[in-house]
């Protein structure tokens, strides 16, 4: 299929461009087969190059022969584009729809960018299971890496190397493998350096209506426990959800065939439900009415701020496990590779300093987002603004995102990274030149050849030169373990993107970006605001307590 089919009408003049709080830009629009640019004649204002990919709905309005449409993007902007012209409209309006609603991934634009800077390094191999599995080795010899799911045939969803206890041979993997749901076996995500303690995941177990037991599986995750110590089965489902995954062949882990093992479930809402509370959240953000108690009113009804007190709860649960009760960990919900990844990813930021680091944070995003089989083509498909009924569609990565920027507000100095990086990942995980976030897993991946083809974000992102940008100049190395607090009152709409195209939230910036520059020409006061913060941290942790359910 060539572009050029499904463009009706490349270019129009005198074309009228219309964005929030921005004075109105009048130019020649032009569609290419991944861009809608908008170029004015005037040399002061800025050029529009939106990705046909970014955009998630169209409208169309009219008046007389004036033509309207209304473009609402993924990245959640609202822009209107003033067409003379009722044909020149409608041609507009169908090529657009067409362009940004292509069926084949290989169509789309990370497959035909050329980057315009130098390739310092390939990030398609800077973040590879093995280089993250050095460091674990040096600490322990409990572990090893394993190759059986190398032609993706244990596990479609699985990378093709995945690390694994030490006495558990392959052959009982793949036993393992046949009992855990789209053969998601128990598989390391994290080792807490300073004791010892693991956090796994995996898919649920495949018990049904007649108890099914499976000794291998037994055998795999109690060869994670040390001597005398129990561990947590950490269940993102609610006991009655759970109860009804028996019924389709699911379930959970018995007691009586887990005995070291104690089952807590904290109930983390599934995708179709997180897609709705997006899709709430956006309408009130862009509510005009100026009433604020229509405003607080459509804030808690759409519930976007008590999911994220219940993934922030439950990866503080897991976390406490793992570094106050010296206990292992094994997270999962029915298939793990939602919820479950929020929780083990956002633990890992809670207890390794590490994950605070830019790379770190990458290789984070690496191991337990993308190499850990999270459907970022499916779950990313559509934003807030789609007409259709959603299908696989939900905010799984911007709400893990949210929670980040929920621990960075709070601990501002223990992050290396700041808001402009977490808010970066999440428009490259909806629209992008990049290659990163194509394909649902490892295998699909390598099956449209991405790494040939592509290039990573993280090529980008790690040059010096860009990497400068998205650095907290607040950062100072804390290598002790943050503990977030999950009050109503601690927790905030993060303005950052889903108010970021308002007046009042550029105005917030502008003063935000006044206060760093106070701090960092006063680097005595930053020391200070560091010891405390640091003293703060020590008190609170003194306070934490593992939640019973």
């Amino acid at each position: 299929m060539e572009f050029a089919e499904l463009i009706k009408t490349p270019r129009v003049d005198n074309v009228v461009l219309h964005r929030p709080f921005m004075s109105r830009v009048e130019g020649t629009l032009c569609l290419t087969g991944h861009h809608l640019i908008l170029s004015s004649r005037q040399d002061s204002n800025e050029e529009l190059w939106l990705l046909h990919s970014n955009i998630d709905s169209i409208e169309k309005r009219f008046v007389g022969t004036l033509g309207s449409v209304i473009i609402k993007c993924k990245d959640l902007r609202i822009i209107q584009l003033d067409i003379p012209g009722m044909e020149e409209c409608l041609n507009i309006a169908s090529s657009i729809e067409a362009l940004s609603t292509l069926d084949s991934v290989t169509l789309m634009y990370p497959f035909f960018y050329r980057p315009m800077f130098e390739l310092i390094e390939d990030g398609w191999n800077t973040f590879l299971p093995e280089q993250s599995f050095k460091q674990i080795e040096s600490l322990t010899d409990e572990w090893r890496l394993s190759y059986v799911n190398k032609d993706f045939s244990v596990c479609p969803s699985y990378p093709p190397v995945l690390a694994v206890p030490k006495s558990i041979d392959d052959n009982t993997i793949r036993k393992v493998a046949t009992f855990r749901h789209a053969g998601r076996f128990p598989v390391l995500s994290y080792y807490h350096k300073k004791n010892g303690m693991v956090m796994m995941r995996s898919g649920q177990p495949l018990t049904g209506t007649n108890g099914r037991r499976c000794k291998e599986d037994e055998q795999l995750i109690n060869a994670t426990l040390r001597a005398g110590k129990r561990g947590y089965i950490i269940d993102t489902r609610s006991i009655n959800v759970a109860q009804q995954a028996k019924a389709r062949g699911g379930g959970f882990e018995l007691e009586a065939h887990y005995p070291q093992w104690r089952r807590i479930h904290k109930t983390i809402e599934r995708s179709n439900i997180l897609q709705e509370s997006l899709i709430k959240l956006v309408e009130a953000c862009n509510d005009q009415s100026h009433n604020m108690d229509r405003w607080l009113s459509k804030l808690e009804a759409s519930n976007w701020l008590t999911n994220i007190k219940e993934i922030l709860t439950t990866a503080c649960l897991a976390a406490q496990c793992i570094d106050r009760e010296g206990a292992s960990v094994l997270v999962h919900g029915t298939e793990g590779i939602d919820s479950t990844l929020q929780v083990t990813s956002l633990a890992q930021i809670i207890l390794d300093p590490t994950s605070r680091t830019i790379r770190g944070f990458e290789s984070l995003v690496e191991r337990e987002w993308l190499q850990a089989g999270h459907p970022f083509q499916q779950r990313c498909s559509q934003s807030a603004y789609s007409n259709s009924k959603p299908k696989w569609e939900a905010p799984v990565f911007l709400l893990f995102l949210d929670c980040v920027w929920q621990i960075l507000r709070q601990f501002p100095c223990s992050f290396q990274f700041n808001e402009h990086f977490l808010i970066l990942l999440f428009e490259h995980a909806y629209a992008s030149q990049f290659g990163t976030f194509l394909g649902n897993n490892s295998f699909e991946r390598g099956k449209l050849k991405l790494p040939q083809k592509t290039v990573s974000l993280w090529s980008w992102v790690n040059r010096p030169q860009d990497t400068e940008r998205f650095l907290n100049p607040l950062f100072e190395a804390n290598s002790l373990v943050i503990w977030p607090s999950v009050s109503p009152q601690s927790l905030l709409l993060w303005e950052g993107v889903f108010l970021r195209w308002n007046r009042s939230s550029k105005c917030l910036d502008e003063a935000y970006e006044e206060m760093i520059h106070i701090i960092e020409h006063n680097k005595e006061l930053q020391s200070k605001v560091n010891t405390l913060h640091r003293q703060l941290a020590e008190l609170e942790t003194e306070d934490v307590q593992l939640e019973t359910p």
